[in-house]
């Protein structure tokens, strides 16, 4: 059936049991579970299609859960506000994520820290079994369909508007609309304003697990390279801030990867009190002296090669240069003539890779975003809007700060599924 065709279908149907707005992880999740439970559905997406920023979760494999077996450990990950989430994950947890895909025919994988993707790497895999699952339980899709706010009658939801001037009513709504991350793919923060509108609190939405832009130029020379496991180190005023180890990327004007994302809302709130710096530690986990011992044998082993043509295994010889450029050492020198003080200098730069940071990507580069609904005006139990008895909420929309790892998407599972059973 053609998405017109459907469309026209549904206009002469104004009354469902349950409307969801967003058809993202949150939004297929409660449509397909309302529906399961009996419930006529309809769900509106604004843009053509279902699913875009899903598709694009996960590097395009989409990191579907994580599946920590600590409890606490997991939820701790949401940071403060994961207090919230101990009802909703007891109802429905990572595990439960994890049987609910595999029932529907998606083999999973565990990568390491925890990380559950699907066996074939495949987001589109994991898109496809949520739209048939939707499908199968009779639920509705309307494309194109703009939202344009609620129509409200004390603490009720009576009607959706669409910009197209069309009016829908159901008994329940559900909003996912997702945060402000990846405009590009739809979620351009419209929920917030329609909340806003009806007396919601919103707390203003910030870019979040976004990588970090640059001022020195050539970092773009290095675009691409990555390391497994370094040291990231925070400086302002010459004291550290926060570190953290992992793996890291260079891009076209600064870095990303899941260490750099994950420190990225912290950097944020330090930028704003003035210039930061943030160091790599190329060699994380040993110590300086013993670096310097394993230099001191490098050199007298490469006794009469030019120094620009040292090979250090574990760094690209374009970042090697780049030191020897930094610190004005002439790399056509050989090694047996090093100074003492140059080889030191060397050593100290690669523990610490100093940059200048010039800001964050933004929400286009971002792949959550914080900020939201206020959480004290959900009930967790049900996923219901404490101001209005018939509103329900799901996924992004909400105002939970994630790291990178499947925390965001099991969000979306959890909430989605609460949603989606609830009655009003």
């Amino acid at each position: 059936m053609t998405n017109n065709h459907q469309n026209r279908m549904i206009k002469n149907q104004n009354i469902y049991d349950v409307v969801v707005i967003g058809g993202g992880p949150a939004g297929l999740m409660s449509a397909g579970v309302a529906g399961k439970n009996g419930a006529k559905v309809l769900l509106l997406e604004k843009n053509d299609e279902l699913g875009k920023k899903l598709l694009i979760s996960g590097g395009g494999r989409c990191n579907l859960t994580n599946a920590n077996p600590d409890h606490r450990d997991f939820i701790s990950n949401y940071g403060k506000k994961g207090s919230f989430l101990f009802t909703p994950f007891s109802i429905f947890g990572t595990a439960d994520t994890v049987k609910f895909f595999n029932k529907l025919g998606l083999k999973t994988k565990v990568e390491d820290n925890f990380r559950v993707f699907p066996s074939s790497n495949r987001s589109q895999d994991v898109l496809n079994v949520l739209v048939r699952y939707a499908r199968d339980n009779g639920v509705k899709f309307k494309f194109s369909a703009e939202v344009d706010g609620f129509k409200k009658s004390e603490n009720t939801i009576t009607s959706v508007l669409l910009k197209s001037g069309q009016e829908i009513k159901a008994k329940k709504f559900i909003l996912a609309t997702g945060g402000k991350s990846h405009p590009e793919t739809g979620s351009t923060g419209d929920g917030f304003k329609w909340l806003s509108e009806i007396g919601h609190n919103v707390i203003k939405p910030n870019p979040a697990l976004v990588p970090i832009k640059i001022k020195e130029i050539w970092i773009g020379d290095f675009s691409g390279i990555t390391f497994e496991y370094v040291g990231v180190s925070i400086w302002q005023d010459g004291k550290k801030i926060m570190d953290k180890r992992g793996k890291i990327l260079f891009t076209h004007n600064g870095l990303s990867g899941p260490t750099i994302l994950n420190m990225s809302k912290d950097v944020g709130e330090v930028l704003k009190r003035g210039e930061t710096k943030i160091a790599i530690d190329f060699f994380a986990g040993i110590d300086q002296s013993v670096l310097q011992e394993r230099f001191i044998k490098l050199f007298e082993e490469n006794s009469n090669k030019k120094l620009r043509n040292l090979m250090i295994d574990e760094i690209p010889s374009k970042i090697f240069l780049r030191i020897l450029d930094i610190l004005s050492i002439n790399g056509e020198i050989k090694m047996h003539s090093i100074s003492r003080e140059e080889r030191i200098a060397i050593v100290n730069t690669l523990k610490k890779f100093e940059l200048t940071i010039k800001g964050l990507a933004g929400f286009y580069k971002s792949i959550v975003s914080s900020g939201g609904l206020d959480l004290k005006e959900v009930d967790f139990k049900t996923m219901r809007s404490k101001i209005f008895d018939n509103l329900f909420f799901a996924g992004d929309i909400l105002d939970f700060d994630r790291p990178s790892g499947g925390f965001s998407l099991q969000l979306c599972w959890t909430t989605g599924y609460i949603a989606g059973k609830a009655e009003v």
